[in-house]
């Protein structure tokens, strides 16, 4: 994209830009010479940090600082920093895979969930419609093991990780989904065990509102709207809401529920500001969910987010951050019946200040988190004195009987030197937590990367992380299952290598890992007629993968019908190299030992199109079989599945008309527990700009 010189005060010459995103200098028909561009990502920097945008360049002509000069930057994408001091995605130490908002539109998916079933290093084990009950985990970890974030604010529910997928923005919302793959405690936070998801909202006013309607197999609607405007100097706000319903592809399959977001952000030369307000709220069948025995269960779920941070821009970049999130979750193992019944409510209170600085030797960050978790709950938790219940809210004479909460403090230091080719990150979390022995237990970690060409970079990372159990691990009881309240965190050490190459033609992804964990939490059991326990062991994890994208536009010309091309793949194994002896694991050896991604995007004539996906997945482990609502001594296999997808577009300037085919091969399978999968299912829609 531009050349560069040798000297250490080169000039960087910007020979074309023919990307959106640069069409400002696209439009002056000429080069635009720059003495030294130190870009930074951050929209609203947060000690959770995520960059957003490549928001602004800093330095002089001639007075570039030569630590953070680099012979042969290219602007790339902007992605997570996967650091605390932010750098752009083009000289960034470690690994990320985006998910840009283009690439969610060509891939016709209406769901979060939908399109992180894109990536092949992400497993999605979905139990119900629209995103309902998912387990997404990275890298073969758990659904309890990674940090999912909003704006780069946490979302993580310490009572289970299996409403994660509970977001409260629509697809239409989001500009783009960032994956950072590893352990990442000490940018993250304790829960980024072994890996991050970022959702990065839209923050630019399109003047005008949108809506969508859609219907399709098995009473199944869902209406969508979304408007956004700007006044003043950088002023940004937007609103959107959706609501589902359908009868369900199983029996006891019938969902409804909805989901609103509110976002109110500035863009200024001396602060940046965000503030988010979102809800979600879902009623559902479980038919299976938990337990094969019961297949008439029933569950609902509410969340509220309310989140405000900001970043000051001077010497030193101070960013504040507050956080408040409300999980409600209501289940009944009969529906309609007290019998296994559950109420929880679950808060979670975030407070943090992240600061950075550049000097002459790079760019230092420190910052501090505290995070309060506490539920009440009939079955999670010590139990309270009579006289300490809490009156559950719209339930006649029920009550919160338990109760449990835990302190996080956590301190973080890191510094990035960006020195012509190379990228160095290193730093360390020390963290606390009440609830465990009240010592500060510390997690360092490095990452580097070097940038042979403008083409390539490689990477290799060393880090550390932690995760605490969640509250279900410690507490939990039912006929099905026990938690157990001596589970220690877990933890491991995590390596990585990789290398990118990015073209205006090809865009290619390669990566490797090592992680050794222990303290490993699984719930298991130790015989046919057994019940599942928490417990834990050493586990060692290995795994490869590729990703390989290509312009199909750009590779033959626009005159031809193929526009886009990609595949990629993951392999996985897992050694559990200690622990107790068992009959069947629930979670952590139910991983994806191979998973194969292809989608094609082609037109057909004029402004319709066509977007094909092919997965292909073999996952280890077994589910129980039951013979009428009993379980058997057999197992059986997960094996390999092959799902097939299409999505037909009409797209005009005001207009646009979708059909969305799912599993065209009506191939029936279980790819969690004993939940059955639909068949073929068909949606078509209509979407709306005002």
């Amino acid at each position: 994209m531009f050349n560069s010189t040798k000297e250490q005060h080169a000039v960087t010459t910007f020979n074309h830009f023919n990307r959106k995103g640069w069409s400002l200098f696209s439009c002056l028909h000429r080069e635009v010479r720059i003495g030294m561009l130190s870009v930074a990502t951050l929209t609203c920097a947060t000690p959770c940090l995520m960059a957003t945008t490549l928001a602004h360049a800093e330095g002089r002509m001639g007075d570039a600082n030569p630590t953070l000069h680099a012979d042969t930057l290219a602007l790339g994408e902007a992605s997570i920093a996967a650091s605390r001091a932010p750098l752009a995605a083009n000289v960034a130490a470690r690994q990320v895979l985006t998910l840009t908002h283009d690439d969610l539109a060509a891939a016709g998916v209406r769901t979060v969930n939908d399109v992180l079933k894109l990536s092949a290093s992400v497993d999605v084990r979905q139990r119900g419609g629209y995103g309902l009950q998912t387990d997404i985990s990275i890298d073969g970890g758990t659904h309890d093991q990674i940090t999912i974030m909003l704006n780069g604010i946490p979302i993580v529910n310490p009572q289970t990780g299996h409403n994660a997928a509970d977001f409260p923005v629509n697809v239409a919302d989001i500009e783009r989904i960032e994956v950072l793959e590893g352990a990442a405690s000490r940018v993250m936070g304790s829960q980024a065990f072994s890996g991050a998801i970022n959702v990065v909202t839209k923050q630019t006013a399109t003047s005008r509102a949108e809506a969508q309607i859609e219907a399709g197999s098995y009473g199944t609607f869902r209406g969508e709207a979304r408007t956004s405007w700007q006044w003043g100097r950088g002023w940004v706000a937007s609103v959107s809401g959706s609501g589902q319903r359908s009868d369900g592809a199983v029996k006891n399959g019938s969902f409804k529920g909805g989901k609103g977001y509110g976002m109110l952000s500035h863009k200024g030369d001396d602060f940046d500001f965000m503030m988010q307000l979102g809800a979600t709220s879902n009623d559902y069948g479980a038919n299976t969910f938990y337990s094969a025995a019961y297949p008439n269960q029933w569950e609902a779920t509410k969340r509220y987010i309310l989140s405000a941070q900001a970043e000051t821009k001077g010497r030193i970049h101070l960013s504040p951050k507050v956080s408040w999130m409300r999980n409600i979750d209501h289940y009944q193992l009969i529906k309609g019946s007290d019998k296994g019944e559950n109420f929880h409510r679950g808060d979670v209170f975030t407070l943090g200040i992240n600061a950075w600085t550049e000097w002459l030797l790079g760019r230092t960050a420190f910052g501090a988190e505290l995070r309060e978790e506490s539920i009440f709950s009939t079955n999670l938790g010590r139990s309270l004195q009579e006289d300490q219940y809490v009156a559950i809210p719209h339930e006649q004479e029920r009550y919160y009987t338990h109760k449990d909460d835990r302190t996080n403090l956590s301190y973080f230091l890191e510094h990035n030197i960006v020195w012509r080719r190379f990228t160095l990150s290193f730093g360390a979390m020390a963290e606390r937590n009440n609830a465990i022995d009240h010592k500060f237990r510390f997690y360092p970690g490095v990452d580097v990367s070097y940038r042979p060409t403008k083409e390539w970079r490689l990477f290799a990372s060393w880090n550390k992380s932690l995760r605490l159990p969640s509250f279900t691990d410690l507490w939990y009881k039912s006929p099905t299952q026990e938690g157990n309240v001596g589970l220690r965190p877990e933890e491991c050490s995590s390596f990585r290598i990789g290398a990118d190459f990015i073209h205006s033609v090809a865009t290619l992804h390669l990566k490797a890992h090592y992680q050794r964990g222990s303290h490993m939490i699984d719930w298991v059991m130790r015989s046919a007629d057994d019940i599942y326990h928490a417990t834990s062991f050493g586990l060692d994890n290995y795994g490869a993968g590729a990703d390989l994208r290509l312009n199909l536009n750009a590779l033959w010309g626009d005159k031809q019908p193929f526009e886009q091309f990609s595949i990629s793949y993951a392999w996985l194994y897992q050694h559990r190299r200690k622990g107790e002896d068992y009959f069947k694991s629930n979670y952590a050896m139910e991983y994806l030992r191979h998973k194969f991604v292809a989608h094609l995007r082609h037109r057909v004539v004029s402004n319709l199109s066509a977007d094909w996906t092919l997965r292909v997945q073999q996952r280890e482990g077994a589910y129980l079989v039951y013979k009428d609502l009993k379980p058997t001594a057999q197992l059986k296999p997960y094996g390999t599945h092959a799902l097939l997808d299409c999505k037909i577009s009409w797209t005009g300037s005001r207009y646009n008309l979708f059909v969305d085919m799912t599993n065209l091969t009506n191939h029936h399978y279980y790819d969690i527990a004993n939940v059955r999968q639909p068949g073929f299912l068909a949606m078509a829609g209509v979407g709306i700009k005002l």
